[in-house]
């Protein structure tokens, strides 16, 4: 009987039970098979009965999760139960061998406990998500079964006297300990739950977030395997396959990684370091962070350690594997001394690891492990990160809604400051917590790697070593020479930015002024230093690369030429592989550690610059805002009842508001009722102790409508930010009078759905919010409703009116969505005066008492300021009786004023009613009177006349006319809209989503140029294959010890050598030195040769890179700037410059490095996999399966992670955005009180980012741990293949030592290869973006005749022939002008006029060919400028533009850029354009700074440097579009004088807006619908009485 139960041995009878029924081992055996039994009979029907009748609901949904106490617990110790099961089989399997006769009973019972063991945890997993706790009996009953029944087999071992230097015997001891507590923690489930032996068992509900269906992200509940394989994130990432990621899809944070959460905890350890004694010393914020976060960074510090620590077993168990494989046939000798009790054998515990079998499976159950831990401690270190994240963005935007004004004004915290905090402090911080487990883990990890390589090699191996440890140092050099580098390249690109975007704003003008080449090689200047420091960053990146390969080599060559030397023999293969495992092992820490030294350094100076943030200084509480803004928790804690109760209803929305809201004290009331505020004997300062307002006595009378009027700089604004408690007060204080009894019961703490009854009064006459308008605009990124709203709740009547009363409605047409479009800094670009109309709008539609206006009317143009000054402020807020005070330069309201407050320098100078004035300040009262009188004669109340606004409109209408005609698709959409072309078929969808970009790939390529290209691939190819020499040698170098260690050998061993050894002569003891003398040479040319060769491939690729980012961005730029206008007008212009920023930056600094690294890794596992078949060819057999796993693996994931990268950027561009737009936007919100909304919005913003984030990174690990897994297998495979094939004497212990050590190199790329690959896919789309630019086609530049053809002072006398022109913005579009003939004689001044759209504009942009002349001509002094090359046509004219347009510099730059014209030149036309003695007022006169875009000085005073730069130009022909919109009258008169006077001799042909400025012209067009209507001179025109012109005039009159 072959197979029998108890063996079947000569001379021994098995189933004998003479000396007691438990003294038979083979009766204790079967008695340890029952509870195995028994389990799998009761669960296997409860399990098919439950499974059944849940296949109506397939997946179980989330909502019904529970973890039972002890969960995590009990699936470690069930883990290593099933551990434990696998080594008793492996005993049993291997003693069974040394017995005559099977005995089944040696591993029948570990072989049926492990099936056992699976179920139970399967069962219980089922148990747990239906959460039925009843059926947890069962296990109970198994545990303490087996307990019992493995303790009576520890009891008998132990009465036969065998020990633990036996090997079953400690396996059944720890059997016994695990029983018992996995028995330990079932008792606890039934203490907890009592869902048995008890009355009343206890009912859970599952977490809060659970229940909460919109809550995807489930790593904090799932069961522990599931925690450790991210399988949850399952359905995610194949999902992504059929349609992409949105945001619903990933859904909310779970309560506990919301900003909100981690901000209490953040707070709570920061306040608490702010002691009685001591209030003023600022708290740590290391220490807030240790306290807040330090928990899960230790328990991610274990994981770690455990990892590392496991990694070691790699190298050791091959060390093992080559070691014992040639002695695995010697073990089994018969004559070694049986240990026999119970008549079986009995193994040593040390036998086990000497068996090669076993040491493959440990080695595989060891990388599973430690990569399980790594994972998992990568895993919890960046939740931490994130975690803290959130929290600090909530920390720095509670504090920017507190900074004081004057510390923004002053400069001391710049918008740019703040900007960085937020996006690059806390990363910087977030990036540090994920790195600072490696801190204290890398020391450890080379420590031990030392120790274990001089335990194999000896001293020679502290060398290697050595060379390791000594190179770190100028590995950190590097890298902080990297920080530099790239700190100035950031400097010198920010610059180039400015430039660009200063090029694209003033594009219109820079092509008329034919000054593009310029401007163009101003950029490419800059271009060029950026350039510079991207080539030392290149260098210098390629230098931390070289090093990181060159290392291992040179530790590898100088451990084994030392060891040749110190033991005149190289090492046994056994121990050399295990050396280069190791030596790749402490490679990985050490390039590492420099990088996490330089983001501890980075960390220490952001805590730092954020120290200095949160200490910054704050608004003062005034006594009417007496709420201080910090977080009131007593007022919290008071009502826990309420927090719940919010909580439950709406989980997020109020608990800010309810924490933060300010609690309000009494008023103490003000002697008169009807004064709104007052403000007595007040001084005011902006922070710098010089008071800006001096000796203030104001009141403002409630319900009325009091004007503050005074000269520019005089200290209106100021005023009333120091009424709303901006300015820091000297002296005095502000008065608002006493709040209405309903806001009285807002002073308790009450969170605002409990004052839902007194919600609506209250909202009404909110005395606290003051509705603001500022002088400088602000939006937020929203819809233009939301932007009117502000938060208020919707009222259709009342927002209509608004719309109408700051005349929006026209505007809101034009936009493409209405009032839904986004404006603001990401949307849609408005001007000036439609800007201002939305803010107007907004302050009045707010619900409150009080209304300040900051000079509304400053962007306007006269009729709207009316019917603004009518419609919106007298007849709304007077019928509403609201308080208002309006600040303007607009003298002629004064007659509407209730109260009149007159400012000069920073004080009162008058104040009262308007007959006060007139009786008590007569001087005043007549300076006003002849204001206004020169106001009242241009008074304009045109109704069909055209103004800024209208001019505005056109532009906002040509911008989406032009949009809609070409239907042009932002080419962000152009990838989704290729695929939903066919979506019908969802196979074709999902390929071109998982396809890799080759053509691409091929184009960035190609631009780096050919050579550079072929250089890389081929240097590439030659190291790998270099570096496979080096091992291989050595692997042959080795081998030719073991073959002679067995003197001379048997015939097989020696034909293999003769095989491999590639020298056919016959080696003998004799030339053992000579044999060394010739490895040894060999290997150190093979290193030296590797180490060049990872020089050379270094740099390859990263000057790759560079040549094709300069090739990229210069053909970027030229493409652009010489694009014809009209691609300005339909492109929009943010777009534009993120090809410029984002995309450039990608192309210059992540796709070189990403690119090597791809190329790298691939190589990497390809050499591998390589190496492994070619020694053990069986092992190509199992890497088809592997390979095809590997493959969906990549496919699944690249399209999830692109999808999740996307997500992360698209919500991170708004959470920057919040922060700038509320930094900018900080007295509006304080003024209208709407902090708590804002934080709101804040916090939601930070999640949705944050969620995204977190799902990015659960992916990365999701694909980490299968490629992990697959490299383990393939480990597992390469170590299986080669001892089967050691059996048939293959290949030898050297070669084998080569293959694992590979197999585990492979394990560490696997996954490199798949981040890489996706990172490169996402970093493509910058290429791609780029290219679809180059596509654009550039103006027509050369002209049919040369420009020597052209006479040098054409156009001398200035006589324009307009023939039949016809004039299109773009081939696909409606002509704009029709059939026009003109004729002007030189000196003419001619004046065009007409509505709106009626083509003047597009006739002037016509002169400079400009716009597409598709019919007819314009001769110009007899020359066809169709004809004449672009640069000479328009350098040869001069145009003023209506929207003026100053670039940064000098005013000489702007004046004249190409630096041609003398100063006194200059001089002149400054002087004509009445700047002369402003400027020379100017410290240095025409080398004064100009800002960006020319904000230093008023819009008037830009429009007057545009004049002043036309004359500079002196060409016979100006052509004036509306020049003089926003100067004031008196200006424009002296201007029209000069005009007629300096042009007095040439063409000069003025498009006017106001009629009566051409009155005086020699000619005058009038145009409509693009034709000519009337054509003659002003005088003939007006006796027509029905005429168009006639009647202009009369309504301009």
């Amino acid at each position: 009987m072959a197979l029998s139960f108890c063996g079947n041995d000569n001379g021994i009878n098995a189933y004998t039970v003479k000396e007691g029924v438990l003294n038979n081992g083979c009766f204790v055996d079967a008695l340890n098979l029952v509870p195995h039994v028994f389990l799998l009979f009761i669960t296997f029907p409860i399990l098919f009965i439950g499974w059944g009748s849940q296949s109506s609901k397939v997946q179980i949904h989330h909502n019904t999760w529970l973890h039972f106490p002890g969960h995590n617990l009990r699936w470690i110790l069930t883990f290593s139960l099933l551990f434990v099961h696998v080594c008793e089989f492996a005993e049993g399997i291997v003693s069974n061998k040394m017995m005559e006769t099977n005995h089944l009973h040696l591993f029948m019972p570990a072989f049926m406990g492990f099936v056992a063991a699976t179920t139970s945890v399967v069962y219980y997993h089922n148990i747990e998500t239906s959460n039925f706790p009843k059926l947890l009996l069962v296990l109970f009953i198994y545990w303490v079964l087996a307990f019992i029944t493995k303790s009576i087999k520890l009891w008998k071992f132990a009465e036969y006297h065998v020990g633990p230097q036996h090997l079953r015997f400690c396996i059944t001891a720890l059997l016994v300990l695990l029983y018992g507590l996995l028995m330990a923690v079932e008792i606890n489930v039934i203490r907890v739950r009592k869902y048995v032996f008890f009355a009343n068992p206890q009912k859970v509900k599952p977490p809060e977030d659970l229940q909460d269906l919109g809550v995807r992200f489930l790593q904090p509940f799932v069961n522990l395997l599931s925690k450790a394989t991210y399988w949850w994130m399952n359905p995610l990432i194949m999902g992504a396959h059929k349609r992409p990621i949105e945001l619903k899809k990933i859904g909310k944070l779970p309560i506990a990684m919301r900003a909100l959460t981690n901000y209490l905890r953040l707070k709570d350890a920061y306040e608490d370091q702010r002691t009685a004694e001591d209030p003023d010393r600022a708290p740590s914020i290391w220490r807030s962070m240790y306290r807040a976060f330090g928990r899960p960074i230790l328990l991610s510090s274990t994981f770690r350690y455990l990892a590392d620590l496991l990694g070691f077993a790699g190298p050791l168990c091959i060390s093992g594997i080559v070691k014992y494989l040639k002695t695995d046939d010697e073990v089994a000798t018969p004559d070694k001394i049986k240990e026999t009790y119970f008549g079986v054998y009995f193994m040593s515990s040390t036998e086990l690891l000497q068996n090669t079998s076993v040491l493959a499976v440990l080695l595989f159950l060891a990388l599973i492990l430690q990569r399980t831990f790594l994972q998992a401690s990568y895993y919890v270190t960046i939740e931490t990160g994130i975690n803290l994240r959130g929290a600090l963005l909530a920390m720095i935007y509670n504090k920017i809604l507190r900074l004081s004004t004057s510390n923004m004004s002053m400069g001391e915290m710049t918008l740019g400051q703040i900007n960085n905090l937020v996006a690059i402090e806390t990363n910087q911080l977030m990036w540090f917590l994920f790195l600072c487990p490696n801190l204290w883990a890398m020391p450890v990890q080379i420590v031990m790697g030392v120790i274990l390589l001089y335990y194999l090699l000896g001293w020679s191996a502290l060398v290697g070593a050595s060379v390791i440890v000594l190179l770190a140092p100028v590995q950190y050099l590097i890298a902080t020479k990297l920080a530099d580098t790239q700190k100035s390249s950031l400097e010198h690109s920010t610059d180039r930015l400015k430039k660009t975007s200063e090029i694209l704003k003033g594009i219109k003008l820079l092509k008329l002024y034919a000054w593009e080449n310029i401007f163009c090689d101003s950029v490419e200047d800059t271009r060029g230093k950026e350039l510079t420091s991207l080539k030392t960053f290149a260098f210098y990146t390629s230098m931390s690369i070289f090093m990181n390969a060159a290392i291992p080599i040179a530790a590898v060559l100088a451990t084994f030429v030392m060891h040749h030397f110190l033991n005149k023999s190289g090492p046994s293969p056994s121990e050399a592989f295990a050396a280069l495992a190791l030596f790749h092992i402490l490679v990985t820490p050490l390039f590492l550690l420099s990088t996490v030294v330089r983001f501890a350094v980075k960390a220490l100076v952001s805590v730092q610059k954020l120290g200095e943030f949160l200490q910054s200084d704050e608004i003062e509480d005034d006594s009417w805002r007496n709420g201080d803004m910090t977080v009131s928790f007593e007022a919290g804690k008071k009502h826990p009842g309420m927090t719940k109760a919010i909580n439950r209803k709406q989980p997020m929305r109020y608990q800010m508001d309810n924490y933060e809201q300010p609690t309000r004290r009494q008023m103490r009331p003000t002697e008169t009722e009807d004064v709104a505020v007052k403000v007595s004997n007040g001084f005011f300062t902006w922070g710098n102790n010089l008071s800006t307002l001096s000796d203030i006595n104001i009141r403002i009378p409630t319900g009325q409508l009091t004007m503050i009027v005074g000269q520019v700089g005089c200290g209106k604004s100021s005023l009333l930010l120091a009424m709303l408690g901006e300015m820091q007060t000297i002296d005095g204080r502000v008065h608002w009078s006493k709040l209405p009894d309903c806001e009285m019961a807002y002073e308790g703490n009450i969170s605002w759905s409990e004052t839902e009854e007194c919600d609506e009064d209250f909202r009404s006459k909110n005395r606290y919010s003051v509705a603001y308008a500022t002088q400088k605009s602000w939006l937020l990124n929203a819809t233009v409703e939301e932007n009117i709203t502000f938060g208020s709740p919707f009222n259709k009547q009342r927002y209509k009116a608004m719309i109408d009363a700051c005349s929006l409605q026209p505007d809101i047409d034009l936009l493409p969505f209405g009032d839904q479009t986004e404006i603001g800094e990401r949307g849609i670009n408005l001007s000036g005066g439609q800007r201002q109309r939305i803010c107007v709008a907004r302050a009045l539609y707010q619900n409150t008492n009080i209304v300040f206006l900051d000079d509304p009317f400053s962007a306007l143009d006269i009729h709207l300021s009316d019917h603004l000054m009518q419609e919106g402020i007298l007849k709304l807020l007077q019928d509403d009786k609201r308080t208002v005070v309006l600040v303007t330069h607009k003298l002629q309201y004064l007659t509407h004023a209730d109260w009149i407050i007159a400012m000069k320098d920073g004080s009162v100078l008058r104040e009262g009613t308007l007959k006060d004035i007139q009786n008590h300040d007569v001087e005043l009262y007549d300076h006003w009177k002849t204001l206004m009188n020169r106001h009242d004669h241009e008074l304009e109340k045109d109704i069909q006349q055209d103004s800024q606004t209208t001019l505005e409109r056109k532009t906002l209408r040509r911008a989406f006319y032009s949009r809609e005609t070409k239907n042009q698709i932002d080419d962000e959409d152009e990838e989704e809209e290729e695929e939903e072309e066919d979506d019908d078929n969802m196979s074709t969808t999902t390929n071109r989503r998982s396809k890799i970009p080759w053509r691409v790939c091929w184009c960035y390529l190609s631009s780096g140029g050919f050579f550079m290209v072929f250089l890389m691939v081929s240097s590439k190819l030659l190291k790998h294959s270099v570096i496979v020499a080096i091992d291989y040698w050595l692997a042959l170098w080795t081998s030719s010890k073991t073959s002679q260690s067995t003197g001379g050998g048997t015939a097989p061993t020696n034909e293999t050598s003769t095989v491999y050894g590639g020298n056919s002569t016959q080696p003998t003891p004799a030339t053992m030195e000579d044999e060394d003398s010739y490895y040894l040479p060999v290997f150190i040319i093979l290193c030296a040769a590797g180490i060049t060769l990872c020089l050379i491939t270094s740099l390859t690729v990263e000057f790759l890179g560079l040549s094709a980012a300069t090739n990229l961005h210069h053909n970027l730029l030229n493409k652009i700037i010489h694009a014809p206008i009209r691609f300005f007008d339909i492109t929009p212009l943010g777009q534009i410059l993120n090809r410029f920023s984002a995309d450039t930056n990608i192309i210059d600094q992540h796709i070189p490095p990403t690119l090597e690294s791809l190329t790298r890794s691939t190589l990497l596992c390809l050499s591998a996999i390589g190496v492994i078949s070619i020694i053990t060819p069986a092992f190509l057999i199992a890497l088809v399966p592997l390979a095809v796993a590997f493959y969906f693996i990549q496919k699944y994931f690249r399209v999830a992670s692109k999808d999740l990268q996307d997500l992360d950027d698209s919500t991170q561009l708004p959470l920057l955005c919040h922060f700038s737009e509320t930094a900018e936007g900080l007295t509006t919100i304080r003024a209208f009180r709407h902090e708590a909304r804002f934080k709101q919005r804040m916090l939601e913003l930070t999640d949705t980012n944050n969620t995204a984030y977190l799902f990015l990174s659960a992916a990365n690990r999701w694909l980490e741990v299968r490629t992990d897994y697959l490299g383990a297998v393939i480990v597992l495979t390469a170590a299986g293949a080669s001892i089967w094939s050691s059996l048939y004497n293959l290949p030898r212990g050297g070669l084998v030592g080569l293959g694992l050590t590979y197999a585990l190199t492979v394990t560490n790329y696997l996954n490199w290869v798949v981040r890489n690959l996706a990172d490169l896919e996402v970093q493509m789309a910058a290429v791609k973006k780029v290219n679809s630019f180059l596509g654009t086609e550039s103006e027509n530049y050369e002209g049919s005749m040369g420009a020597s053809q052209v006479p040098e002072n054409w156009p001398q006398e200035g006589e324009i022939k307009i023939q039949d022109l016809c004039v299109r913005y773009d081939p696909m579009l409606k002509p704009v002008l029709k059939h026009v003939n003109a004729y002007i004689e030189p000196g003419q001044k001619v004046g065009i006029c007409g509505r709106t759209g009626s083509g003047k504009s597009s006739l002037s942009l016509a002169f400079f060919n400009m716009v597409d002349i598709f019919e007819g001509k314009i001769v110009i002094d007899g020359i066809d400028i169709c004809k004449l090359p672009l640069q000479t046509l328009r350098s040869r004219l001069s145009i003023i533009l209506q929207d003026p347009v100053l670039f940064s510099g000098s005013i000489r730059f702007n004046l004249d850029p190409e630096r041609t014209c003398t100063d006194d030149r200059l001089w002149e036309a400054l002087e004509i354009a009445q700047l002369k003695n402003m400027v020379k007022a100017l410290p240095g006169g025409l080398d004064a700074v100009v800002t960006e875009g020319g904000e230093n000085f008023s819009v008037g005073q830009r429009q007057l440097f545009c004049l002043a730069r036309a004359f500079v130009r002196k060409s016979s022909i100006l052509i004036m579009d509306e020049a003089t919109a926003s100067i004031d009258m008196a200006t424009e008169n002296i201007l029209q004088k000069v005009v007629m006077t300096a042009f007095a001799d040439r063409t000069v042909v003025t498009i006017a807006h106001r009629v009566h400025t051409i009155l005086t012209a020699d000619l005058v067009i009038v145009m409509k619908r693009g034709n000519i209507l009337e054509y003659d001179k002003p005088e003939t025109l007006l006796e027509q009485e029905d005429g168009m012109f006639a009647s202009f005039v009369k309504a301009d009159m």
